[in-house]
């Protein structure tokens, strides 16, 4: 603190640095003075094509993505699961054995039960 107030009594308080009269005023003028001249670069008109071609194109990937996908799932059957195919079996099963029961009701034997079916089919 003592070196500070020592500094202080022998420089002063006044601040060193001083700016021309009027600096600040021409600065914005000189400094646009010394840039290059901007060059006029030619602006290109769009034209409607320019502007519809990346949404043909877009529009053409999708149909050919659904065409690809139509032609490639058209192969595909989806394979039935596991509890379809018992439940089928179980099904069948029950039928089976309402037929067998009907069979023993009648009391027919395998002959007379093709004649009785080709009559029918006449």
């Amino acid at each position: 603190m003592k070196e500070e107030d020592r500094i202080r009594k022998t420089l002063g308080t006044e601040n060193p640095f001083r700016v021309p009269e009027g600096y600040f005023e021409q600065l914005a003028s000189e400094v646009m003075d010394k840039l290059p001249e901007k060059e006029h670069i030619p602006t290109h008109e769009t034209t409607l094509w320019e502007k519809v071609r990346p949404l043909l194109y877009m529009a053409a990937m999708f149909v050919g993505a659904a065409l690809i996908i139509r032609v490639a799932s058209s192969h595909y059957t989806p394979a039935a699961s596991d509890e379809t195919i018992v439940a089928q079996e179980e099904e069948v099963e029950k039928e089976m054995e309402y037929i067998d029961m009907a069979m023993e009701n009648t009391m027919m034997d395998d002959y007379s039960l093709y004649l009785y079916l080709a009559d029918a089919e006449e």
